[in-house]
C-alpha cells in the first residue's frame, strides 16, 4: 500500500536523522498540487524527476523542458510565480502576468496515463467478450473484474433514467464511473506512473461535472425546461420558484465538482500527515520515533484501506448523482 511503502522509505531514509531539516507543509503541498515536474525520489542526496514540457502560447507557441526554468529559475524571460504573488506556483512573464499556459504537468500526465489504461481495460474486456459465449461461460481474468462494475452502473441508469432511455445514457455514465475510479486506485500508488493527486484537483473534478451538465442541460426535455421557467405553483410565486429551480440547476454541477474533490484531497492530506509524524516525533529521541512509528504504520493502514472504500464510494456517488439528475431532466409530464 502507499502509504506503507512511503513509510518504510522514510524509516530507511538518511533523512530521518535531520528530522529539523524536513519542511512537513513543503512535503503535503508538494504531493497534493500540480507542478511541471514529477518527482519520484532522492537518490544520494539528489532529487530524482521528471521534468515535463513547458507549452505556452505568447505570441506564438514557446515550448522549452521544465528543467530549464526549475534549474535556474528564469527561462526565456519566464519564471515561476513565487508563494504569496498572482499565479503563485505558475509560470508567469518578468511582470508576473500570466501567459496562456497548456503545460504538460504532472496532473496531465496522469490524466493522459489514466485515459490510456482505461482505454486499455476497455479493449480487453470487450476482446474477451468477442472470443467467448458469456451465455455458456462465465468470464475470467479482466472481464469478471469489469463485468459486475458494469452491471452495477447499467441497473443504476435503468433505474434513475428509465427504460426508454437509460441505454443512451449508460456509456457516458460507465465511463466517468470508471475514469474516477481508476484515476482515484492509481492515486494511491506510491510511484510512478501513479501517486498523482488528480482527483484532489478541482480542475479536474470541474470538468468532470460540467460533462453532467451539460449532458442533462442539452439533452432535457420541454417538461424539464418549463418546471425551471414556468413551474406549476401559484402565480405569484412562479418568479421566486423560477429563480430557484435556476440557482438549483447551476448548484448541481458545483456539488459535485466540491464533493469529489475535498474528498480525495482530505484523504491524501490526512495520510500525508500521519507519516510525517514519524519526521516531528524523530526530534525526540528513539524511543519516541520507535513508538511515532508503529503508531502511524497502524492507523496508515486502517487510512489507506479507509481511503479504497471512499474511492469507490465517490466513484459511486458522482455516477449516481449524475444518473439522477438525467433521469430528472428526461422526465415526461404527467
Amino acid at each position: 500500500m502507499r502509504k506503507i511503502m512511503i513509510l518504510l522509505m522514510m524509516l530507511i531514509s538518511p533523512v530521518l536523522c535531520r528530522a529539523e531539516d524536513i519542511d512537513i507543509g513543503k512535503v503535503i503541498f508538494d504531493h497534493v498540487l500540480d507542478s511541471y515536474e514529477w518527482h519520484i525520489t532522492d537518490w544520494k542526496g539528489k532529487p530524482v524527476a521528471i521534468h515535463l514540457p513547458v507549452i505556452l502560447i505568447d505570441g506564438g507557441i514557446k515550448a522549452f523542458n521544465s528543467a530549464h526554468i526549475l534549474e535556474t529559475g528564469e527561462y526565456a524571460g519566464y519564471h515561476i510565480a513565487p508563494e504569496g504573488a498572482p499565479h503563485a506556483g505558475k509560470i508567469v512573464r518578468a511582470d508576473g502576468s500570466k501567459p496562456f499556459d497548456i503545460s504538460i504537468t504532472k496532473n496531465v500526465l496522469q490524466l493522459f496515463i489514466n485515459a490510456f489504461l482505461l482505454v486499455l481495460i476497455v479493449l480487453l474486456t470487450a476482446r474477451w467478450y468477442r472470443k467467448h459465449d458469456a451465455l455458456k461461460e462465465h468470464p475470467t481474468g479482466i472481464a469478471a473484474l469489469m463485468e459486475p462494475l458494469i452491471m452495477m452502473v447499467h441497473e443504476m441508469a435503468r433505474e434513475n433514467i428509465g427504460e426508454e432511455d437509460y441505454r443512451r445514457y449508460s456509456p457516458y455514465l460507465l465511463t466517468v464511473f470508471l475514469f474516477i475510479l481508476l484515476s482515484n486506485f492509481i492515486g494511491i500508488i506510491p510511484f510512478f506512473p501513479g501517486g498523482a493527486n488528480l482527483t484532489g484537483n478541482i480542475a479536474c473534478t470541474l470538468v468532470l461535472a460540467l460533462f453532467t451538465f451539460f449532458t442533462v442541460n442539452l439533452t432535457g426535455t420541454k417538461h424539464y425546461y418549463k418546471e425551471i421557467v414556468n413551474p406549476d405553483v401559484p402565480g405569484v410565486l412562479k418568479p421566486l420558484m423560477a429563480v430557484i429551480e435556476t440557482f438549483s440547476a447551476m448548484v448541481k454541477p458545483i456539488s459535485l465538482t466540491i464533493r469529489l474533490f475535498a474528498n480525495m484531497l482530505a484523504g491524501h492530506i490526512q495520510i500525508l500527515c500521519m507519516v510525517c509524524i514519524i519526521f516531528i516525533m524523530g526530534k525526540m529521541g528513539i524511543a519516541m520515533t520507535g513508538g511515532a512509528t508503529a503508531i502511524s504504520l497502524l492507523f496508515g493502514i486502517f487510512l489507506d484501506v479507509l481511503e479504497m472504500l471512499i474511492s469507490f464510494i465517490q466513484a459511486y456517488i458522482f455516477t449516481m448523482l449524475s444518473s439522477i439528475y438525467i433521469g430528472m431532466a428526461r422526465a415526461k409530464s404527467e
